[in-house]
């Protein structure tokens, strides 16, 4: 399995000087598969729109975009992805049900006056909206399964299976809501099967520890509390996500430097998402 970062800053896209080491564009994950004609892409933040021009030149003809939610920094870019404006492509979305409102509907404001002149109904693609199912399912030899975490929402964390791999992707997630967690196990842990000895987690860890005081509630971790997060569920690669948007290069190698003193001994060091990185997954 190869996963390649195109968007790893939370909240609003924040381009400029400070922020070249680890990019500015808000979340947006691509996931490779068997099939070199599909695309699984995990989120729609403003780096899918760089992502969409690279998968128009590389041919591909369906995409599966899977929604941890719809928050605009996860939604954003979508109306500027290319695939959704060529008449070949089939595009699958997949997003958190509602009872009350369905995807097609919430997506569709976004793509409506005064936010969008092009109503949803216009684009050439072949769309089609679906609720995440509650069980495992297949795309292209990948299984995919979600679960409801805790972060305003509705929300979803996504493990991805292919080959004995395994990437867990919670990109907005408070775990300590209700108290440390440290003090519980794995099973009562938010998101805890979804990254149970996951190769990969992809995890946010917006705040330090003082900013994260002032923000409990906010559907966001600490550096502090995604370490040890980490360490419960056995992840074996901890990779830091959803960057604070005020946060300039300097300031996130100074939290990287303290979730790597705060690892375990004998644990692999965590290390900082930044834009255009590769992981590849035995």
């Amino acid at each position: 399995m190869r996963v390649t970062i195109w968007g790893c800053r939370g909240s609003l896209a924040t381009p400029g000087v400070e922020t070249v080491r680890y990019g500015g564009n808000t979340s947006c994950v691509e996931v490779s598969t068997s099939d070199e004609r599909t695309a699984l892409v995990l989120d729609a933040g403003t780096g899918i729109r760089r992502l969409g021009l690279e998968l128009v030149e590389r041919g591909i003809e369906h995409v599966h975009l899977c929604l941890t939610h719809l928050h605009l920094d996860h939604l954003e870019g979508l109306r500027f992805f290319a695939p959704l404006w060529d008449e070949r492509v089939t595009l699958d979305v997949w997003g958190p049900p509602s009872p009350v409102v369905t995807l097609r509907e919430r997506i569709a404001r976004s793509f409506s006056p005064p936010l969008f002149p092009i109503d949803l109904r216009r684009v050439p693609a072949r769309v089609s909206f679906r609720d995440i199912p509650r069980e495992p399912w297949a795309i292209d030899g990948v299984t995919l399964s979600a679960e409801l975490v805790m972060h305003p929402g509705p929300t979803v964390g996504f493990r991805i299976e292919e080959g004995g791999a395994t990437l867990a992707y919670l990109p907005d997630h408070e775990p300590a809501l209700v108290g440390p967690i440290a003090e519980r196990t794995r099973d009562w842990l938010s998101g805890g099967s979804i990254a149970a000895d996951a190769d990969v987690l992809l995890h946010d860890a917006q705040y330090f520890a003082d900013e994260y005081d002032d923000r409990i509630g906010w559907g966001h971790s600490s550096v502090e509390d995604a370490v040890t997060y980490a360490h419960m569920v056995g992840a074996r690669r901890l990779v830091l996500f959803h960057h604070e948007p005020d946060r300039g290069d300097s300031s996130l190698e100074r939290l990287g430097a303290q979730a790597r003193l705060l690892a375990a001994e004998g644990e692999s060091e965590p290390v900082l998402a930044r834009e255009g990185m590769v992981l590849e997954l035995a």
